[in-house]
């Protein structure tokens, strides 16, 4: 027998149509991929452990999966320090200075692959807000909101739900929420860089391609032409970065760690990203099974026509499969 006001679908399928987009929610919510992939997973759960309490008269599949990420969200950030973005931290270094002690993984804002938390296809104008959303930046930004201020602007500025069915889903009244949204709104204009808008996929592929052709020739001439006057550059989980062309030039000509780098392309957050991979005895150091062992992965945020920041996340290296790279190159 069927209950009344259940549906008809499996709950398998049900479920897999919304992972893509929970798994963004999650990840603008909590900041860290691998955290949101296990919010994601204990949501999928709990929903299978209710699906015979689920009625369907009273909320979508989608709302209701919603509702249970937020929860889980806010149980996995209780009591949880603010990830951040080095530049969050502190002052910019200078060139030559320390790099000072790496932080912990949870410290950071993590990269993650644009695949994850953005669906395939649909409106172009919702890919384009879908990307900025995930922007490191922005993404640091919401970690100073608290959970429910956070939610109420992913879900009505990113997702565009409307103010009643926010209030369906995380409770309250649309007077409350609407309050929220304000207050949210207040805090990102406050901590978030404003800027142009990014380029066209076409100038980002160019932008990204010379960068990468003269990372790999160490061309560091070619590679400040690329940059921003005020571009920033960053190396998680160290707290240490540097603001300006000058400096960025002087801190790559006084190293020849990345001389016969390879990079690999990729998407992450958004943005044009790398695999970053280093000869494989590199410092004396023989590691895997290739002759280029992974190294970083650089996310590059590029702004009218040039990158105005550069993370080379040293934390990410061994995970660069998760971003459709391979382990090593041959």
């Amino acid at each position: 027998m069927t209950r009344p006001g259940a549906t008809a679908v499996a709950p398998e399928h049900a479920f897999a149509a919304h992972r893509v987009e929970l798994t963004g929610f999650c990840y603008r919510m909590i900041g860290s991929a691998a955290d949101a992939e296990d919010a994601v997973q204990e949501t999928m759960v709990r929903a299978w452990r209710a699906w015979d309490r689920y009625d369907e008269a009273r909320a979508s599949v989608r709302t209701w999966l919603f509702a249970i990420a937020a929860n889980v969200c806010a149980d996995m950030l209780r009591g949880r320090a603010r990830r951040a973005v080095p530049m969050d931290l502190g002052p910019a270094a200078r060139p030559g200075s320390p790099v000072g002690e790496p932080l912990p993984a949870h410290a950071w804002v993590q990269p993650v692959h644009d695949d994850r938390v953005i669906g395939t296809g649909g409106d172009p104008a919702d890919v384009v807000v879908a990307r900025e959303s995930i922007r490191l930046a922005f993404v640091a930004a919401l970690q100073r909101l608290p959970p429910r201020q956070r939610a109420v602007l992913i879900l009505r500025d990113v997702l565009a739900w409307t103010s009643a069915e926010v209030v369906t889903l995380l409770g309250g009244t649309v007077a409350s929420v609407n309050s929220a949204l304000q207050r949210a709104r207040a805090t990102m204009r406050d901590h978030l860089p404003a800027g142009p808008p990014p380029p066209p996929d076409p100038v980002r592929a160019e932008l990204s391609r010379r960068y990468a052709a003269a990372f790999e020739r160490h061309d560091v001439e070619a590679l400040v032409a690329l940059l921003h006057e005020d571009a920033t550059m960053s190396m998680p989980p160290f707290p240490w970065w540097l603001r300006g062309v000058a400096d960025i030039r002087q801190a790559l000509l006084h190293s020849d760690f990345c001389r016969g780098s390879r990079l690999l392309p990729t998407a992450a957050n958004g943005c044009a990203a790398f695999g970053h991979y280093v000869p494989a005895d590199r410092d004396g150091v023989s590691e895997g099974p290739g002759r280029h062992r992974p190294w970083a992965l650089i996310v590059v945020e590029a702004r009218d026509g040039r990158f105005a920041a550069v993370h080379s996340f040293l934390d990410a290296a061994h995970d660069l499969p998760r971003f459709g790279l391979p382990a090593f190159l041959p």
